[in-house]
């Protein structure tokens, strides 16, 4: 994920909110690295949750998390709503790589810019498997264009 300029949020076909919370700030006063991570797998697995009719903790399938980045641009505070705009950049046989903007309330340009991928595998053996039908569904309208 290269990029000379952040995307702007007409650029994502999806957004889901998330209330910062006391414990995402560190002693400098704003929300720390690590937590615009959780705000990535909250967003994503929100979504497949909804979409995709995914249950965490029963499904044979589990989208596996192999790569992850984030680049910052403003720090984001306790108390505050983002807006965690979500689109899909390649959606593979057994992998989706998901592109996630972290927006200020309102805001046009992201505070962060996220990269996440998951790859499908049965739980079981670990082995990656194809896209399960309803996954893909789930996450074609999030394509990019």
């Amino acid at each position: 994920m290269k990029r000379e300029e952040a995307p702007s949020r007409e650029e994502f076909p999806l957004f889901r909110p998330i209330t910062t919370r006391w414990m995402d700030q560190d002693p400098y006063g704003h929300v720390n690295n690590v937590e615009y991570y959780s705000y990535f797998d909250t967003a994503v697995n929100q979504h497949l949750i909804e979409e995709a009719g995914l249950n965490p903790r029963s499904t044979d399938i589990v989208g596996m998390v192999v790569d992850t980045q984030c680049s910052f641009f403003h720090e984001l505070t306790f108390p505050e709503t983002v807006e965690v705009g979500i689109r899909v950049t390649k959606l593979g046989r057994s992998s989706i790589a998901y592109e996630i903007g972290i927006f200020r309330q309102g805001e046009e340009k992201p505070a962060a810019l996220g990269h996440f991928v998951h790859v499908y595998v049965e739980r079981a053996t670990m082995t990656p498997i194809p896209i399960p039908a309803h996954v893909r569904a789930a996450v074609e309208p999030l394509v990019m264009a």
